[in-house]
C-alpha cells in the first residue's frame, strides 16, 4: 500500500509540482490549497504531511495547524515538514513541534531525500 502524504500549499503551481513528484516515486498524494483542520487531517490518514507556513484564505498560519496536529493524540506521531520562504523557517518549525522544514525554493532531489527518511 502506497504511503500517503498531504500537502497543504496555497501555491497551485507547487502543487501540481509536488502531486508529479510524488507520484512518480510511488506515493498517494492528497493536495490542499487551502488549510485543513485537524478533524479532517484524522479522517486523510497521511503518513507524512507537507505544510506551508503562509497559507492564503485560511485563518490559521501553517505553524497553528502543525500546533494542532501536534496536540491531537491520534495526529501528534505524523511528522510534519514545514515548507517556507520565511527567513526564520528553522525556528517556525522548532516552536510548532514540527518534524523537520525545507526553505523555498527548495531542492525536489533534497526534498524527496527527507520525505523518505520519514516514510522508510
Amino acid at each position: 500500500m502506497a504511503k500517503r502524504i498531504l500537502v497543504i500549499d496555497d501555491d497551485e503551481d507547487i502543487l501540481t509540482i509536488l502531486d508529479i513528484i510524488f507520484k512518480e516515486e510511488g506515493y498517494e498524494t492528497i493536495l490542499y490549497q487551502t488549510g485543513v483542520s485537524t478533524a479532517q487531517i484524522k479522517v486523510l490518514h497521511p503518513d507524512l504531511i507537507l505544510l506551508d507556513v503562509r497559507i492564503n484564505g485560511f485563518e490559521k498560519t501553517g505553524t497553528e495547524i502543525c500546533l494542532d496536529i501536534k496536540n491531537e493524540l491520534e495526529l501528534k506521531k505524523v511528522p510534519v515538514l514545514l515548507l517556507s520562504a520565511e527567513f526564520d523557517v528553522a525556528a517556525l518549525a522548532l516552536n510548532s513541534g514540527a518534524n523537520g522544514y525545507m526553505n523555498k525554493p527548495f531542492d525536489v532531489n533534497k526534498l524527496l531525500t527527507k520525505v523518505k527518511e520519514f516514510l522508510t
